[in-house]
């Protein structure tokens, strides 16, 4: 048995040990944590100058770019000002070809004759301030085409349009036509039976025929029949009537020479068949729309311009390929720079 010393003495040392393990097993752990810490801020450190590698040549390809478009941006000024300084007349020979370009595109487009003939006439204005002798081509061919388009029969569009708009607001006007006729029989002859035996014959018959009339009756028609309209179907006859006058000034600016015929044709055959042809307002009506119908809505206007073939070869001659050419003019101006040192030899001998 142990004495009260010996046994503190012996529980010292064991808890002496105890603690050195523990101390140890802790020094341990922070020397794993540490290792993982040291990993960590090492693969943070490759990835952090992985992404700087990649930014920096990201910023190389952009400068790069950058300089690029600044060079392209140089030549495109040096071109700019090459056509501005050695021709400045090309700019007029520019638009005098848009002017053609345009004048075609509202006479076929539009068929706006008016409009187009002025644009020619500017056109050619702008070939005259030029003043080149070599444009004579392009001036005669727009003379001509402005020629052209004086000799086509102008046509009043809006007069017609108007007119048939008139004739919409007068339908309310049009009297209906009477469907009364004639309802006596063709043979009219005297029914009267005679009190005379002698006559038994001529009583027989006409008692048979008295009796046959009531089934078949023969009434006289002096014109073609005239089609019944239902209570109230005058209403919708005259709606229908202005649809298809609408339907006509529509077609006026569209030039639709079909549909404008057709429905002022559906609008003469209408009014004749329900509407009083003897009367004054009908018979004005339908002398209007036989007027209409008769007008032509659509021009003759050419085909083809002949300035604009001979414009266009211009352009490609004189302005595409002034722009296609590279820029000559900086090199030109270095090269006397270039040639001055050379004397200075001479000088010192």
């Amino acid at each position: 048995m142990l004495s009260p010393s010996r046994w503190r003495r012996h529980r010292s040392v064991r808890l002496g040990k105890q603690q050195a393990v523990n101390q140890s097993t802790t020094s341990d752990t922070l020397a794993n944590q540490l290792i993982a810490l040291q990993k960590a801020q090492d693969a943070q450190k490759e990835a952090l100058e992985t992404t700087i590698k990649q930014q920096a040549e990201q910023l190389d390809a952009a400068k790069a770019q950058q300089s690029e478009m600044a060079k392209q941006l140089d030549e495109v000024q040096q071109k700019v000002a090459a056509i501005s300084g050695t021709d400045s007349k090309t700019w007029l020979l520019a638009q005098s070809d848009f002017l053609v370009k345009l004048a075609g595109r509202k006479l076929w487009s539009d068929q706006d004759v008016t409009t187009a003939a002025a644009l020619l006439k500017s056109a050619d204005a702008s070939l005259a301030d030029m003043n080149d002798p070599s444009l004579i081509t392009a001036r005669r061919a727009i003379t001509e085409d402005i020629a052209s388009l004086s000799a086509v029969s102008q046509v009043d569009f809006d007069g017609i349009i108007l007119k048939v708009n008139q004739l919409a607001n007068q339908v309310d006007n049009l009297r209906l036509a009477d469907n009364n006729t004639d309802d006596s029989p063709m043979d009219s002859d005297d029914g009267e039976l005679s009190a005379s035996l002698s006559e038994w014959r001529v009583n027989l018959q006409k008692s048979w025929q008295n009796f046959m009339d009531s089934f078949i009756t023969i009434r006289r028609r002096d014109e073609t029949a005239v089609p019944l309209l239902a209570p109230n179907q005058d209403i919708y006859l005259r709606e229908n009537i202005r649809a298809q006058l609408l339907a006509a000034s529509q077609a006026v600016p569209r030039h639709q020479q079909e549909t404008y015929k057709q429905a002022l044709d559906n609008v003469s055959t209408w009014v004749r068949a329900y509407y009083d042809t003897d009367d004054a307002a009908t018979k004005t009506f339908l002398n209007d729309i036989d007027q209409l119908s008769q007008q032509s809505i659509a021009m003759d206007v050419p085909e083809t311009l002949q300035s604009q073939p001979i414009l266009e070869k211009l352009m490609q001659t004189r302005v595409r390929n002034l722009m296609a050419q590279p820029a000559a003019a900086q090199p030109t101006a270095e090269q006397p720079a270039a040639a001055e040192p050379a004397p200075a030899p001479a000088q010192g001998e």
